[in-house]
Parts: structure tokens; C-alpha cells; sequence
């Protein structure tokens, strides 16, 4: 079956840094599209960044510009995203998602999602 499991979460201070991983099983991996996406409290999921099927193309939202990076490594089916200068309202649960078309991924109505994995960020 497929699954995506992310890790690497964790308590940071304020301008501190994370990588979080995704890591891929039950699908071949280099066909799909990866995207990260993560949910505040009594909030809806918010789209954080994505990358295309080979790496060549990335999107990110406003508030990830410049501080975040998202990357991945088909070899171990692994999606990366890097995070920096860390805020406060960073903090969420950050999940990745999975799907052919990036839009569609984006829209986060992707096909495939993982469990999450926590960010706490202390001001």
C-alpha cells in the first residue's frame, strides 16, 4: 500500500532551523509530483511548497520565499524540505502529499498523504 511518513520534526527556538523529510513507499516515487502542506489549529491546510516529478521545478507559497527549500532524492524515494528563520507562526502539523499534477497537488487535493509530523517553534 502506499504510504508517505514524515519525520524530523520537532521543538525549535525562533530562528532556528528544521528539515523535515518524506519519505515514499507502494508508489514509484519519481512519477509524482511532491508537496508540503501544514495545518494550525482550527485552521484549513495551507500549501507550503512543492516540488515537480524530477526536481526541476519548485513553487513555494508567500510566506516560505527565501526561507524554506524543498528538494528531493528519487534514489531513496525522499522529498526534503528545509526551513529556516523559523517564526512563530511557523508552528503547525506539516504533512506531504502526493499526485501526478502539480496543480492538483498544490490545490492540496493531492492523492496520497502522509500523517504529519509536528513543528513547534518557541518565541
Amino acid at each position: 500500500q502506499v504510504q508517505l511518513v514524515e519525520s524530523g520534526g520537532g521543538l525549535v527556538q525562533a530562528g532556528g532551523s528544521l528539515r523535515l523529510s518524506c519519505a515514499g513507499s507502494g508508489l514509484t516515487f519519481s512519477r509524482y509530483c511532491i508537496g508540503w502542506f501544514r495545518q494550525a489549529p482550527g485552521k484549513d491546510h495551507e500549501f507550503v511548497a512543492a516540488i515537480s516529478w524530477n526536481g526541476g521545478t519548485t513553487d513555494y507559497a508567500d510566506s516560505a520565499k527565501g526561507r524554506f527549500i524543498i528538494s528531493r532524492d528519487n534514489a531513496k524515494s525522499t522529498v526534503y524540505l528545509q526551513m529556516n528563520s523559523l517564526k512563530a507562526e511557523d508552528t503547525a502539523v506539516y504533512y506531504c502529499a502526493a499526485d501526478e499534477n502539480i496543480s492538483v497537488l498544490i490545490a492540496a487535493q493531492g492523492a496520497y498523504w502522509g500523517q504529519g509530523t509536528q513543528v513547534t517553534v518557541s518565541s
